[in-house]
């Protein structure tokens, strides 16, 4: 089973350290990984993107065009990327930034409040975390504890003290998903 996945949003949002946590949680997990970024020249508030293919068999070419899932942050990657997504494929959108919801009916399209449930873990930054264990509950990609291992790798050892309320981001994430009780895949 492969998986090609965009998230897609604005520089400092945790765009590509998602993207990054996700390919390492798969490499945990022992599957073949590609993750490819690309970003403007801006620090930060600029566009920033990465391609994360997970894969159980060898990824031929990390370049792609058509996604089976998209994890959009901000408006412009709602309206940028909907197009880029598979027909049966996913738009996971954070709500809470986005004003004009994604249009199209071939595809799941799935709202998740993640910048309200980041401000009630008193956290902003981990609005990331929650899309990502939204995602990870929509799509079984891979497991949440390889996730939280992946963290580990990811953030500098200065950051680790950060490690635990990442993880409650991501099971939080996860629940919304399950409490909106909707068959995703």
């Amino acid at each position: 089973m492969t998986h090609e996945i965009l998230f897609a949003g604005f520089g400092g949002q945790g765009v590509l350290s998602m993207g990054m946590t996700l390919a390492y949680a798969g490499l945990v997990e022992g599957k073949e990984v590609s993750w490819m970024p690309s970003y403007g020249p801006e620090m930060r508030g600029g566009t920033a993107n990465c391609v994360v293919i997970i894969s159980t068999k060898p990824i031929s070419s990390p370049l792609v065009t058509r996604f089976d899932a998209v994890l959009a942050l901000n408006q412009p990657s709602v309206l940028k990327f909907e197009h880029a997504v598979k027909p049966n494929g996913i738009l996971m959108y954070d709500s809470d930034a986005c004003i004009i919801p994604p249009s199209r009916t071939d595809i799941t399209v799935v709202p998740v409040p993640a910048e309200d449930e980041a401000r009630k873990l008193n956290n902003m930054k981990v609005k990331n975390m929650v899309m990502l264990g939204s995602f990870l509950s929509a799509c079984e990609v891979v497991s949440i504890a390889s996730v939280v291992k992946a963290l580990a790798q990811v953030l500098p050892e200065r950051y680790h003290h950060l490690l635990e309320i990442n993880h409650q981001a991501l099971l939080r994430g996860e629940q919304l998903v399950v409490d909106a009780a909707t068959p995703i895949v």
